[in-house]
């Protein structure tokens, strides 16, 4: 009994409170009453692609819209082609064509949320990468109508997420927030990122771990994300997002 009632003062602790922290300042925040009033305009983050000659590829998560943008994000793929003067965008929804190319600016608000650059790759690096995650799109397991689900996955964030461990020469690993992205494809309980430097094991997305250069180490709990990194100092907070450099 002593090591249950620790257990649940740690899931308090850990994940509870920053959860109703983030749900109380969501429930003051002032945003749209639903999809029709939101702005889904582009928030001018990235340089008009006529602009620049380079290729680039870039990695996107912005608060969603109703209650579970209290505690979730939605997430998305930018590329950009050497000499094209246009960005290809991929999301993955929950209606229409399941994984959406090009239905928003590469840089639009989500639920009138701003979008956070996650990560940025430009030139060789990029042109070597684009043809691998555009393979990685091809091969997602769940871009059929009605393969999608809010909770606990597969949802647009486990769509990206099993773009970045198919190709972890992106480097990046989605905020804590993006609730999905440790929903693993195909009912598997075990992964290890195509270069085997990251490691995931999951109870469908619901309890599970992640180890390795890019997560660090984190503990997830019903789709909330807790840990620390080391090759880039910082913390992972349910619901609130990471901090550090």
């Amino acid at each position: 009994m002593k090591f249950l009632r620790r257990l649940f003062l740690a899931i308090l602790i850990v994940y509870l409170l920053p959860t109703l922290a983030s749900a109380g300042w969501w429930y003051v925040k002032d945003r749209p009453g639903n999809w029709r009033e939101a702005d889904w305009s582009s928030a001018n983050i990235l340089p008009k692609p006529q602009d620049s000659n380079e290729a680039a590829v870039y990695i996107f998560s912005a608060t969603t819209g109703g209650l579970k943008g209290a505690v979730a994000s939605h997430s998305w793929i930018v590329t950009k082609q050497e000499g094209d003067d246009s960005y290809n965008r991929y999301d993955k929804v929950g209606w229409g064509s399941p994984i959406r190319r090009n239905a928003y600016a590469a840089d639009a608000r989500w639920y009138s949320n701003l979008p956070h650059l996650v990560t940025a790759i430009h030139g060789e690096e990029a042109t070597r990468l684009i043809p691998k995650i555009e393979a990685a799109i091809q091969s997602y397991p769940y871009s059929k109508p009605g393969a999608y689900r809010i909770w606990p996955g597969p949802n647009s964030n486990t769509f990206v997420a099993y773009v970045l461990r198919s190709v972890p020469q992106i480097g990046a690993v989605l905020p804590p927030d993006a609730v999905g992205r440790d929903y693993l494809p195909e009912g598997k309980l075990f992964a290890i990122d195509a270069d085997g430097m990251d490691a995931h094991v999951t109870l469908y997305g619901l309890l599970g771990v992640s180890a390795g250069v890019r997560s660090g180490l984190e503990l997830h709990f019903m789709g909330l994300v807790a840990g620390f990194d080391v090759m880039r100092p910082g913390v992972k907070i349910p619901a609130l997002g990471r901090f550090g450099v």
